[in-house]
């Protein structure tokens, strides 16, 4: 007799995001851009979901949609059996510290006017994780340490540190009430490569260390090739395919991920790669 299937951590399904037109003197409604239209996907407990397609597509809108950050127009999100979006106080309290994201941006996403201990160490004293000062102090330390930065990193500014270093930071933040599901908008876009490996690696290992799930969201085909063993390919607020990574990346069906792959660079200036080009509104 087979064993029933586990229940996914993270369920979305028939999620709109359309965000208003308004013209004229009085501002009037007179459109809506339809950042995400219909998107459905699941996320198992420890799994990576990759989330591609080119930019404005409304991949970023897609994780900030679900961790109710911007409204959705409609669709349902679920989180270990919790209604997201209907959640309220408590409820919602509690969900927040399960459900955390690492921004983009490692340097706009910092207050430059707090100190890395203030930042590090926000979430905990929102949520009431820290009982006294040294304990708060103690707590923001080790996540600085678990990321790869020194214990000294939390009495300077976001300003004193690399892309690479402010982006550990992020990590950090968003480690530190030690959630369950992480959304990574792009987290690797603007470092150096040789920094993206490393910024990569860590989340892996945190992965690894705490039984994390991921919803990895970017623009590069061969960033998500790397870290995520399932696929969702994104073209204008839709998601045109998803499934297995090596059935995407070895037969894929729609020909804008066709296009995209074509797009990736060949390492080996000899071998010849064939450019795909997609004809856009044919879906």
């Amino acid at each position: 007799m087979s064993q029933p299937a586990a229940q996914p951590l993270l369920s979305v399904k028939d999620l709109y995001t359309h965000f208003p037109i308004r013209a004229g003197i009085f501002q009037r409604t007179v459109g809506y851009v339809k950042a995400i239209d219909g998107v459905s996907f699941e996320i198992a407990r420890g799994e990576t979901l990759g989330l591609v397609g080119e930019s404005g597509c409304g991949k970023t809108t897609v994780g900030r949609s679900i961790l109710k950050l911007i409204p959705p127009t409609s669709g349902t999100v679920t989180f270990d059996g919790i209604d997201v979006l209907s959640a309220r106080g408590q409820t919602l309290k509690s969900i927040r510290r399960d459900m955390q994201i690492i921004f983009q941006d490692p340097a706009g996403s910092l207050n430059p006017r707090m100190r890395i201990a203030g930042i590090v160490g926000e979430p905990l004293i929102v949520h009431g994780l820290a009982q006294s000062r040294d304990e708060l102090r103690h707590k923001v330390e080790e996540l600085l340490v678990r990321c790869g930065m020194p214990k000294a990193a939390a009495d300077r500014y976001p300003h004193e540190f690399s892309g690479g270093q402010r982006q550990r930071i992020g990590i950090a933040r968003a480690l530190a009430l030690n959630p369950r599901f992480i959304v990574c908008d792009e987290p690797t876009s603007a470092l150096d490569v040789s920094i993206q490996a490393q910024i990569i690696n860590l989340l892996h290992d945190l992965q690894t260390e705490f039984g994390l799930s991921y919803l990895f969201i970017s623009h590069d085909m061969a960033v998500i090739q790397h870290v995520c063993k399932r696929i969702a390919v994104m073209y204008r607020g839709k998601i045109v395919e998803e499934g297995p990574r090596e059935a995407i990346l070895g037969n894929p069906q729609h020909k804008y991920t066709q296009s995209l792959l074509s797009a990736v660079p060949e390492p080996d200036p000899r071998r010849k790669k064939q450019r795909v080009v997609f004809e856009g509104g044919l879906m």
